[in-house]
């Protein structure tokens, strides 16, 4: 299957544009009457899943449903920040995710850039003397704590996974919405007219598709901004205390946080939007409204961190979605209607390490080869 021309592209043109270039998409074929795996979203999650399952099992057939382009959601509209636990800390049984991570990628043949330097908290009070950051932002920001962690290039994650999952003989269908699942055995896959059948299914959509998931009122999908600088010089980056390029976010509110990108910009983000309803989140548009207030007031903040970013300009400006559980937990369970449907998502803005690395225990659990998690 060959690779589509290289293009940079947001999940919606409303949504702006991201840093990040995804430059595999599947050649068109004929959608399968049945299967034995279905996985439903081609983020990080259902793309690690799928290749992982062929991985273990290469005579199950495995088909990837995305309803528009793969990484559209917050897989390709991340920051690419890598981190070692869930937003909700270390939870029971959860095991190394940045070892876990790295073991998966490595094994599944992905380069995605990874840097593992760590990363920074900072905070505005009980900052450390040697701190290299001491920016003004509400008080001083400086560092309080060094933790596991680093950075990915999300493009990158999401063009390997695939192709990874592609070269073990994944089929990967992109503009295919699935409407509703009939819970019968074996499960029907319902988009339109059509039918398909599948023995299990992983619902990985994230902030999207909440009936299907049944998360509809169990998790709150929001909307979160960011926005990336003009390439820095050397001394202006060692001022500012970002030439380790470590990453970084704050520990209280205001909320802010960031990363160096390989062309010495550096990203900014913080904001979130509430939605009533998911499907609110396509019509949201950067250019106006709230997220466009929201984009203003992270340029005003960062102009005011250093005297160095007064005039600084800005090459990119995008958003993308979240989805947040009640105790900001991910949510990775059986579907309450049925043991052979798995509901996977809700990372709450901390997923790009973490969704690869519970998208391959997902794709272990459905083959009987470990149980999920006891953390919900």
């Amino acid at each position: 299957m060959a690779d589509a021309p290289q293009r940079s592209r947001a999940a919606k043109k409303r949504w702006g544009r991201s840093p990040w270039t995804i430059d595999f998409h599947p050649l068109p074929r004929s959608l399968p009457e049945q299967v034995d795996f279905a996985v439903v979203g081609g983020g990080f999650t259902g793309l690690a899943a799928a290749a992982w399952l062929r991985r273990l099992a290469p005579e199950k057939r495995v088909s990837l449903f995305e309803a528009e382009q793969i990484g559209a959601g917050a897989s390709g509209n991340t920051g690419g920040m890598v981190l070692a636990e869930s937003s909700a800390g270390d939870l029971p049984g959860l095991g190394d995710v940045l070892g876990g991570f790295g073991g998966t990628i490595a094994e599944l043949g992905v380069d995605c850039d990874l840097d593992l330097r760590g990363a920074w908290e900072i905070g505005r009070r009980g900052g450390r003397k040697d701190s290299p950051i001491s920016w003004s932002d509400s008080a001083t920001l400086r560092v309080v704590n060094e933790v596991a962690g680093g950075a990915v290039d999300p493009g990158k994650l999401v063009s390997q996974l695939a192709r990874a999952g592609d070269r073990l003989g994944v089929h990967i269908y992109e503009g295919i919405r699935i409407d509703d699942i009939a819970f019968q055995n074996p499960l029907c896959l319902k988009l339109g007219a059509k039918e398909i059948r599948a023995e299990n299914v992983l619902i990985a959509t994230n902030a999207q598709s909440l009936e299907l998931s049944g998360l509809a009122g169990r998790a709150e999908p929001k909307f979160t901004l960011a926005v990336a600088t003009e390439p820095l010089t050397p001394a202006q980056l060692e001022v500012l205390g970002l030439s380790s390029g470590k990453p970084f976010y704050t520990v209280d509110l205001p909320y802010l946080w960031g990363r160096l990108l390989p062309t010495g910009g550096v990203i900014f983000g913080s904001g979130l939007i509430d939605v009533e309803n998911w499907r609110e989140l396509a019509d949201i548009d950067i250019d106006a409204g709230r997220a466009a207030e929201l984009i203003a007031r992270i340029e005003r903040r960062v102009r005011g961190l250093d005297p160095v970013l007064k005039s600084i300009g800005f090459t990119h400006w995008w958003g993308g979605p979240i989805l947040i559980a009640e105790d900001w937990s991910p949510v990775f369970v059986h579907h309450r209607r049925s043991d052979r449907v798995i509901v996977l998502g809700a990372y709450a803005g901390q997923g790009v390490a973490l969704s690869v690395y519970l998208g391959r225990w997902a794709a272990e659990a459905m083959l009987g080869l470990r149980q999920l998690p006891d953390w919900v």
